[in-house]
């Protein structure tokens, strides 16, 4: 069954949220905290490893290193573009809105969890090459292991932030669905290198959620996604980037 993938995704992060929530009902607020930026350090280092394991490589014995000109040139641009469409000011208001619907208007994370969740599960190339093989050949298996890393995070999350989390589970149904969907057409664009420029570039944009976790909003990731655009567009210039 093509979809099945995602349809186990959602589901595991639904779970994941309200094993978590139940969980966190037994913790004090002070607990809550130490276990949010214990959460966001783990994410830090996921986005971290993640990262430098596409810019270093092993060549005749020897370390090299790059992918310098396409952080910064995807990075760069892709903010601007962020900054102009404003995301990150559309998920707020997204989040909002479901905050509203759900009679959650007392529960003051409610943004904060379902944005940085919704960042932290949707970001990476799991789910795009998950999507592309559950629509191709009906092979869940890549995105079966996401959602049981995906119900681990939530769990944890959803235990510090609570209730917003479990809402993450719509933009992974609609990104990983319209994967899915679409993937007859996405797949010759995804190639080896644009999958692992994704990676680097994504990778980096989950650092920034481990980032926020801890210290607080410093940076709006939902305005640096098109940097992932960006990421797959540099896997077709006639120069190798990393």
């Amino acid at each position: 069954m093509h979809g099945l993938g995602t349809i186990i995704n959602v589901a595991a992060i639904v779970l994941g949220g309200l094993f978590g929530m139940l969980f966190g009902r037994f913790i004090g607020e002070r607990h809550r905290d130490t276990l949010c930026k214990a959460c966001g350090l783990s994410v830090i280092f996921i986005g971290a490893a993640g990262a430098l394991k596409g810019m270093f490589s092993v060549t005749d014995g020897k370390l090299t290193y790059g992918g310098d000109f396409l952080i910064i040139g995807c990075l760069a641009l892709g903010a601007l573009v962020g900054e102009l469409l404003n995301i990150e000011g559309g998920f707020e208001k997204f989040g909002a809105f479901l905050k509203k619907k759900t009679h959650s208007t007392g529960d003051g994370n409610f943004i904060e969890g379902f944005v940085n969740a919704s960042f932290t599960v949707c970001i990476g190339a799991m789910a795009i090459v998950g999507s592309i093989n559950d629509g191709l050949y009906g092979d869940y298996t890549v995105l079966v292991t996401k959602a049981i890393l995906d119900f681990i995070i939530i769990m944890v999350m959803a235990a510090s932030l609570g209730k917003g989390t479990l809402f993450s589970a719509i933009p992974v149904a609609v990104l990983q669905g319209g994967v899915t969907a679409l993937s007859v057409l996405i797949k010759p664009i995804m190639t080896e290198t644009a999958l692992l420029y994704l990676s680097v570039v994504g990778n980096i944009l989950i650092f920034c959620v481990g980032i926020n976790l801890v210290f607080g909003k410093k940076i709006k990731v939902a305005n640096l996604l098109p940097a992932i655009i960006f990421a797959v567009a540099c896997a077709f210039l006639p120069i190798d980037l990393i």
